[in-house]
């Protein structure tokens, strides 16, 4: 069973037509639904991945992670972004013994308050941007360990007098090794299409991504590695500005490359699609995290100044019953912003452990 699902799912990948998976990356709509959810994901490049914790933050990402280990879990997570722009994730997990776990999560951006004036300078009072998303995960085991799950969203966005609405669809396998500490996972995602767009006719691309990722938690050592492999249906990343294109009369492109550049190129290219992390854990209460993201780092690095764009950093720890967390990624010498997440479960907080259910 588990072997055709997966079958299945890379047959509709290789079947999509090449505008849903080939799509340039400047154009698209909603790209907000592509913001680091929790900040543990922020601390480690920005990029979620399958792991062995009952992280509910990880699963909004890899629905496939939906277990009963972590039934009834909220997390609560808020970025104070660039300038007045601030995000939030809320999300909850339910499990059902035969039907499976499902979470429900929202995730909003506001763009911040706006003087709304005519072109003559005359001001008419203030007007607010923002977008949300509701999504709703499955996710249930198809074998010994292997793990299938899906997220439906419903993508909203309204600017000024401007809206716009969205399906999209998130499919996603792990496959996990609980004794080896090893878990694995690919993930198709913000597969859909803009119902209403912002006008009539112009329906815009969605932020589509395949994802290949994985962690390992090392037997006897307290470090925990994690690679993401994003947007692997773009081999290219690279932005080029039309004035600096072959033909151009600005362009600086030699006309012939040497082995060495065409070797440096593919290196670059290829590094592009990744994001490696690591954390420290060395119990189950404390948890200290490094990502770095080399595409981020290429694309925003300033080439006269010494900076530490790309990285990303953070922290977490347990207090009673709650999980804080908080990440810190360096996107621009300009700042970066701050992520903190608070998490629990409702059934320890509301119940002695003794009275906990049981879900088989």
């Amino acid at each position: 069973m588990k072997k055709l699902l997966f079958f299945l799912f890379l047959s509709v990948m290789l079947a999509l037509p090449g505008k849903a998976v080939g799509q340039a990356q400047s154009g698209r709509v909603f790209e907000f639904l592509n913001l680091p959810s929790t900040a543990r994901v922020t601390a480690l490049g920005g990029y979620g991945f399958p792991d062995l914790d009952n992280d509910l933050g990880m699963a909004l990402m890899f629905p496939s992670l939906l277990q009963p280990g972590f039934s009834n879990h909220l997390s609560l997570n808020f970025v104070d972004y660039f300038d007045d722009i601030n995000y939030g994730t809320v999300a909850f997990s339910r499990s059902f013994e035969k039907l499976g776990s499902f979470s429900g999560s929202l995730q909003y951006i506001n763009y911040g308050r706006f003087t709304e004036a005519d072109e003559v300078g005359e001001t008419y009072g203030t007007f607010t941007a923002g977008e949300y998303s509701f999504m709703v995960g499955w996710g249930r085991r198809i074998g010994e360990h292997w793990y299938i799950g899906s997220n439906l969203k419903s993508i909203h966005s309204h600017y000024y007098d401007s809206n716009a609405w969205g399906l999209a669809l998130d499919i996603s396998f792990t496959y996990l090794r609980p004794e080896k500490g090893l878990a694995a996972g690919i993930l198709a995602r913000n597969f859909g299409y803009q119902v209403i767009p912002f006008r009539n006719g112009n329906q815009e691309p969605m932020p589509f991504d395949l994802v290949l990722a994985g962690s390992l938690k090392l037997a006897n050592a307290p470090f925990r590695f994690s690679l993401v492999a994003h947007n692997l249906h773009r081999p290219d990343l690279t932005y080029t500005s039309p004035m600096r294109l072959p033909g151009s009369p600005f362009s600086t492109q030699p006309s012939r490359e040497t082995f060495g550049e065409k070797v440096s190129g593919f290196a670059d290219k290829a590094m592009r699609h990744v994001v490696a992390g690591i954390e420290f854990v060395p119990g189950n209460n404390f948890g200290f995290r490094v990502g770095y993201n080399y595409r981020r780092r290429q694309e925003m690095k300033v080439d006269t100044r010494l900076s530490t764009v790309g990285l990303s950093w953070g922290f977490g720890f347990r207090v009673s019953r709650f999980q804080m967390h908080y990440g810190r990624s360096n996107y621009h010498l300009a700042g970066a912003p701050n992520h903190i997440s608070i998490s629990t479960s409702l059934s320890e907080l509301f119940h002695r452990p003794e009275q906990l259910p049981e879900i088989e």
